[in-house]
């Protein structure tokens, strides 16, 4: 069973599966930065000075002791945070199309046959096979000869 586990790991989809999930982890912290460092902050001054972090419908406000200790603490719904979570979805979203597209642009497809695949039979008129010696629709035979 050791042995099995070992091969299993050991295979290369699981390998790249590995690496493709640390470096996503990796991007997603680029994304982050890059919506809440470089685009939120303009978007922010734009909109009268609006940060987004920040955007929230209070539904409780926090309870305080005389002490300055939180009793109950506040309950919230953060939109901001929402729309932050949003941008970064579809930035996220728009550079995995493009690396895939890239991707399928730098695959070599293999070239389409040259000449035709099918002829049409003689006898029935149905198309088969370019190199068929035997019409698969009436079975007469296409002058080919026996390729046995």
């Amino acid at each position: 069973m050791l042995k099995e586990f070992r091969d299993f790991i050991a295979r290369g989809n699981v390998i790249d599966l590995a690496v493709g999930i640390i470096i996503g982890a990796a991007f997603g912290g680029v994304v982050n930065s890059l919506v809440n460092d470089i685009m939120m902050p303009p978007l922010g001054v734009v909109l009268a000075e609006v940060d987004f972090k920040n955007l929230e419908v209070i539904l409780r406000d926090e309870v305080k002791e005389a002490d300055g200790k939180v009793v109950k603490p506040k309950v919230a719904i953060r939109y901001g945070q929402f729309i932050n979570t949003a941008i970064n979805f579809l930035i996220v979203g728009a550079a995995v199309f493009l690396l895939v597209k890239l991707a399928n642009r730098l695959y070599k497809r293999p070239p389409a046959p040259s000449g035709p695949v099918t002829k049409p039979c003689p006898a029935c008129k149905e198309p088969v096979h370019a190199e068929a010696t035997r019409c698969k629709w009436c079975t007469s035979d296409l002058g080919m000869g026996n390729r046995a």
